[in-house]
């Protein structure tokens, strides 16, 4: 499959960021219940994890 349009590019981003929010949304979930992970530690966990992927991918970018 090629993907040259800009209508199909969108699309596909949409798919992956709606994908991620789904698998990212079962993990704090699952987190938080089986382990009893305090919602605070959850977001810090995850913005470090955006922060290391920032400052790894944003050279990459430019």
């Amino acid at each position: 499959m090629v993907i040259s349009d800009t209508f199909e590019i969108s699309y596909l981003v949409l798919a992956f960021a709606a994908l991620g929010a789904i698998i990212i949304g079962a993990l704090l979930t699952s987190m938080h219940l089986k382990r009893k992970y305090h919602p605070n530690l959850i977001g810090a966990l995850i913005g470090a994890f955006l922060c290391f992927l920032l400052l790894e991918t944003l050279p990459a970018i430019t």
